[in-house]
């Protein structure tokens, strides 16, 4: 069944040409409606029956899905064309982005993957005594509150709510399962006269709670703490912002579903091998603490993710991507905003990658500014950071002149500004902007007013495959002329070096190799390297004992990266007894050298010799060798029935 688009004038403000639509994206649209939202409904509701409707309105989409329960409808999908295209001051032909919008809003989104988070509403509420006293005072009817004084000035004999005193030293978890450490606790006695009577204070009381409510202006509890659930901070100061955060915690309780953001492949990941430390990329730049060690690889904890993302830009492996919705989601809609932005007609477009909050922006600045130009093209996603380099060269090679992203005012603006000037190194140059704009009125006279880009002269990609693939594939496609280019440090591609004069081929580096880029031989001394698979994580010159490696960041698009290559190599040694090829020649001459007659265990030449054997030749001379030390006493002879018979015969 041919999807059908229900496109409506918007009072008739905007102008949407449902032929060009309909023609450029396959989709059959409607006849032009002006108040479908409103006297027009009944006409929507006519149309969502059969199903298979697609609404070009974000702003009513609560209200036509609530219409859709009423009939008994399947929920349409939503597209929104006025404040993304329809309200522009631009007087050039909005066609291409409006196909483009509308291809990009037909594709499958794939459903989340959460969990379910469980809060029975026991509420710890710290801070001065005023202040928090206050709070509990109007969520005790509410949530089992407990509120935490740092001393027993005041404190109520009759509340509705539990009081303690002491410092809070530790809080751990998250929604529904914080795990809380008090010292100098103590609890107040109920009954008895006068002022409460408290228990003797202790160092060290454990508890749990649902959430937390911290109202002592001090130093957070957590990391990131807006990004910690269950975590509410407020500056007891700020009376607006204290009653904000109550009414925050007052929601907080029943059954919460928790999005899992990340999907993690713990084979892939180059952590360390051998307790030596390689990558730690996702550690340095995880703003919760949710990634932790975990031996040879890294562990998440999905309750205290918060879903930026950045893990996933900076993962080399591919062990960490994002999951909610999944990278590869996210490269099937950038290649579709540009295929059929260019199957329009459109030239020259501009990805704008922006979160919820470039969504609200881009909402004010059609409603009451110039709005968006033609050939700019909005894409939303939830996590900013999670855009990385090779989603920002893809969106260059499927077609776009340059990649925007319009940074919010919590984003994490370290790791997007090394992606940007990552992907500026394999060929972006200032085609990737950063957008930093909380005006949405000079968003638009920068938008406007900058110099125009040319359309992009290459052959457009299919952005497909893993994130180094397409980054390599996009490279590619930017630099058609370039066989190396170098890199930023820290980059995750690149080349080894290694000094042939110090390496003794001992393959230290080979065996813990988390990617296979350094592999050896096993029929002759060599050390072989695969450029392409190379991370760049360090392992193998934090383990060289000769300190005969080093790391090159560089972007290799030959062929000859794809292939192994000899990195050293030596002439083997030939066993003395069978002749079999094993070791390096010049490392058997080299201990020969250092050992044999001068070492007390290779002081005679049986022993120095067993040197210059193989496994099984070694181990076969040294059973027979007459000071064997593992020889034990010569073996009794077999005793016989005639030896029995014979000493029976004596007694």
């Amino acid at each position: 069944m041919k999807k059908t688009l229900l496109i409506c004038d918007c009072l008739g403000t905007q102008t949407i040409d449902a032929a060009a639509l309909s023609a450029a994206t396959g989709v059959e649209c409607s006849r032009m409606h002006t108040a479908l939202c409103q006297s027009q409904i009944d006409l929507a509701a006519a149309a969502m029956g059969p199903g298979d409707v697609m609404i070009a309105c974000q702003q009513e989409a609560a209200r036509f899905s609530d219409l859709a329960d009423e009939i008994s409808a399947p929920v349409p999908e939503f597209v929104d064309l006025r404040d993304r295209a329809g309200w522009t001051s631009d007087t050039a032909d909005t066609n291409a982005k409006m196909a483009a919008l509308v291809a990009d809003a037909a594709l499958t989104h794939p459903d989340p993957k959460t969990v379910d988070i469980v809060s029975d509403g026991i509420c710890l509420i710290t801070g001065a005594p005023d202040v928090a006293f206050a709070a509990a005072a109007k969520l005790a009817d509410i949530l089992a509150v407990t509120v935490l004084v740092p001393d027993a000035t005041d404190l109520p004999a009759m509340a509705g709510y539990d009081c303690c005193v002491g410092h809070l030293r530790r809080a751990a978890g998250t929604l529904g399962q914080f795990d809380i450490v008090i010292d100098a606790f103590q609890q107040v006695l109920p009954g008895g006269r006068g002022a409460p009577a408290l228990t003797e204070a202790r160092d060290g009381a454990r508890s749990e709670c649902d959430l937390i409510l911290d109202l002592t202006g001090d130093t957070p509890l957590f990391p990131a703490p807006d990004k910690r659930d269950g975590y509410l901070r407020a500056d007891p100061a700020s009376l607006p912002a204290v009653a904000d955060a109550i009414l925050a915690a007052s929601q907080m309780v029943g059954t919460f579903e928790k999005p899992l953001h990340i999907r993690l492949e713990p084979s892939l990941c180059a952590h360390s091998r051998a307790e030596q430390p390689a990558c730690s990329n996702c550690l340095d730049v995880c703003p919760t603490g949710a990634i932790l060690p975990a031996g040879e690889h890294v562990r998440i904890d999905p309750m205290i993710c918060a879903g930026c993302g950045a893990c996933s830009a900076v993962c080399p492996s591919g062990a960490i991507s994002y999951d909610a919705p999944p990278v590869d989601h996210v490269f099937r809609r950038i290649g579709t905003l540009a295929s059929a932005y260019r199957k329009a007609g459109g030239q020259a477009g501009r990805l704008l990658v922006h979160d919820a909050h470039g969504t609200e922006m881009i909402s004010l600045a059609a409603r009451y500014g110039d709005g968006l130009p033609a050939h700019v093209i909005p894409l939303e996603i939830d996590a900013l950071a999670m855009f990385g380099h090779a989603e920002m060269l893809a969106a260059l090679a499927s077609g776009f002149a340059g990649v925007d992203v319009l940074l919010a005012p919590k984003s994490d603006r370290e790791v997007l500004q090394a992606q940007a000037g990552l992907a500026a190194a394999m060929g972006a140059d200032d085609t990737v902007t950063l957008l930093d704009f909380t005006d949405p009125d000079a968003l638009c006279d920068h938008l406007f007013n900058r110099k125009a880009l040319p359309d992009p002269a290459i052959t457009p990609i299919l952005p497909q495959g893993s994130r180094r693939q397409i980054t390599r594939l996009a490279a590619k496609a930017l630099l058609p002329e370039t066989t190396v280019t170098p890199l930023p440090a820290h980059a995750p591609y690149g080349a080894v070096l290694v000094d042939t004069n110090a390496c003794t081929l001992c393959l230290a580096c080979a065996s813990l190799c988390p990617s296979g880029a350094l592999v050896d031989n096993p029929d002759m001394p060599q050390l072989r390297f695969q450029e392409d698979a190379c991370l760049q994580c360090g392992l193998c010159a934090n383990v060289c004992p000769e300190n005969a490696i080093t790391l090159r960041p560089q972007l290799n698009l030959t062929d000859a990266a794809l292939s192994q290559v000899v990195l050293h190599e030596e002439e083997p040694f030939a066993c003395v007894e069978c002749g079999s090829l094993f070791g390096v020649k010049s490392t058997v001459e080299r201990i020969m050298e250092k050992l044999a007659g001068k070492h007390s265990m290779f002081a005679n030449p049986a022993t120095a010799r067993m040197i210059q054997m193989c496994d099984n030749c070694r181990v076969q001379a040294q059973f027979h060798s007459q000071d064997n030390p593992f020889t034990g006493p010569e073996r009794p002879a077999v005793r016989t029935t005639d030896d029995y018979l014979s000493k029976r015969k004596d007694h």
